[in-house]
């Protein structure tokens, strides 16, 4: 069986990190991911918005260098939690749990422009998973491939 995702989208909220009682970092996002397709009626394109979880190192990294409106590049599996709210109804929610993230774009500064490297490591530098291209691939120039659509 095989339960993989990638994504490729913008953050729609800050990542928020919380700390489990034992200690180990978690922290959730939710990025915006636009579908491929024939845009509405109205001439708009489709968005997703989906919520990812990150725990520990990913959890930091997304902390400490990802922010709403960066491009991320998300390597995970699907989940589908289910509780019970306060009012006693069960619940369900899908999310993607995240084994690497990737930022896919510098920072900017606050004109909007590309800033100069501001020391921060690539995901692979922080010590986050391996899966989706080296630190060197990283320094290449990424198009946002939802941008022309």
């Amino acid at each position: 069986m095989l339960n993989k995702v990638i994504l490729i989208g913008r953050l729609a909220t800050d990542p928020e990190l919380k700390y489990t009682p034992s200690g180990v970092a978690v922290t959730s996002f939710r990025i915006a991911v636009d579908r491929r397709m024939t845009p509405n009626a109205a001439g708009e394109k489709e968005t997703d918005f989906i919520d990812i979880v990150a725990w520990r190192q990913s959890a930091e990294f997304a902390a400490n260098y990802l922010n709403k409106g960066r491009l991320v590049a998300v390597d995970g599996r699907l989940q589908i939690r289910t509780w019970v709210a306060q009012d006693g109804t069960k619940r369900r929610t899908a999310e993607v749990v995240a084994n690497d993230l990737r930022s896919l774009e510098r920072p900017r500064d606050s004109s909007g422009s590309p800033s100069n490297y501001d020391g921060a490591p690539h995901a692979a530098e922080a010590g986050v998973g391996a899966g989706m291209g080296s630190a060197q691939e990283m320094d290449q120039d990424f198009n946002d491939p939802f941008a022309d659509q």
